[in-house]
């Protein structure tokens, strides 16, 4: 295996000479958005927490931007919905779709469909853009808890972002 010296220096702690601008967008406050944010902003991502409910995004202590409204997000921005069973599901992915993200998925069951996607019916969205939302998300690791889920999502973003398939295969 070949690594390339560029990688060493930033291995070992030198900048990277071009970093791409990078943006997590975590939808709802959970316990998995909670490390999600933390981790994500250790890899360099400017992180934003959406929380339509103010009150509920107290429980998020990490250093990330707040907001009650969805935010603008472009092609650097990934949006992970971290509650699949919030009544604002709907609207929400509705909204994020129609933005220019370059990736957008729900946490959830992948052995069930994931209700995003009647939600998303019922309010008329096309079915090539319901098709968009990735289900599940990250890597399959046997993920049980909050910042196991976290990890494995962010090694996900990172695969895909890279065009690298995950796991062990190189």
């Amino acid at each position: 295996m070949t690594v390339e010296p560029d990688a060493c220096a930033v291995a070992h702690g030198a900048p990277e000479a071009n970093p791409d601008a990078r943006t997590l967008v975590a939808v709802f406050a959970s316990p998995v958005a909670r490390y999600l944010l933390t981790y994500a902003a250790d890899l360099g991502y400017h992180t934003v927490l959406f929380e339509p409910d103010a009150a509920r995004a107290t429980d998020v202590r990490s250093a990330c931007d707040i907001r009650t409204a969805m935010p603008s997000v472009d092609k650097t921005a990934d949006v992970v919905v971290t509650d699949h069973h919030r009544t604002e599901l709907g609207p929400v992915l509705r909204d994020a779709l129609a933005q220019d993200a370059r990736w957008i998925g729900v946490l959830g069951n992948p052995r069930h469909e994931g209700p995003h996607v009647s939600a998303l019916t019922a309010l008329g969205v096309p079915a090539v853009d319901i098709a968009r939302v990735h289900r599940p998300v990250g890597l399959n690791i046997g993920s049980r808890k909050p910042a196991e889920i976290a990890v494995a999502v962010l090694a996900g973003l990172l695969a895909d972002r890279n065009d690298k398939p995950g796991g062990f295969e190189f």
